[in-house]
This record gives C-alpha cells, sequence and structure tokens, in this order.
C-alpha cells in the first residue's frame, strides 16, 4: 500500500511540474482516440468525422485544464508548493 500511495504522489508531482505537457499528451490521445472511433463508423463524412474529433479533443482538454486549476488551487491552499 505504502509503495502504491508513492507512486501515486510521484505521479501527482510530474503532473504539477508539466502541466502543459500533460494537458498537451491528453489532448494528442483524446483526438486520435475520436478519430479512431469515428473512423469506424462508415456512415458519416471525413469532415464531420474530422470535426467531431476535433470537439471531442476540445472537450477534454477543458477537462484536463480544469483539473490543472483544481491542483494549482490545492497546492496553493495547503502550501505545499515552493514558490
Amino acid at each position: 500500500m505504502s509503495e502504491a500511495k508513492t507512486q501515486i504522489e510521484s505521479l501527482r508531482k510530474w503532473v504539477v511540474e508539466h502541466k502543459l505537457r500533460t494537458v498537451g499528451c491528453l489532448w494528442l490521445s483524446g483526438i486520435t482516440g475520436s478519430i479512431a472511433y469515428n473512423w469506424s463508423r462508415p456512415n458519416m463524412k471525413t469532415s464531420v468525422k474530422i470535426i467531431h474529433a476535433r470537439l471531442h479533443a476540445q472537450a477534454l482538454t477543458l477537462g484536463a485544464l480544469a483539473g490543472a486549476a483544481l491542483v494549482e488551487y490545492y497546492d496553493r491552499t495547503k502550501g505545499t508548493k515552493a514558490s
């Protein structure tokens, strides 16, 4: 249990230090997954597939940015971030 907690803590520390990289990776994985899903649906035009993929990735990015803001707020209120 202790080992799992240290892995989670090290992951959280990495995310705090690399917020934009984390959001960018989430965006890239979101758009890739959405394109893969939409390409499996043959009854849609290509332009519609791309638009849907962009919208899904945009929603995921907004969620990731909100999550990064919550982590930043938590760190500032708890005083765990060294300024």
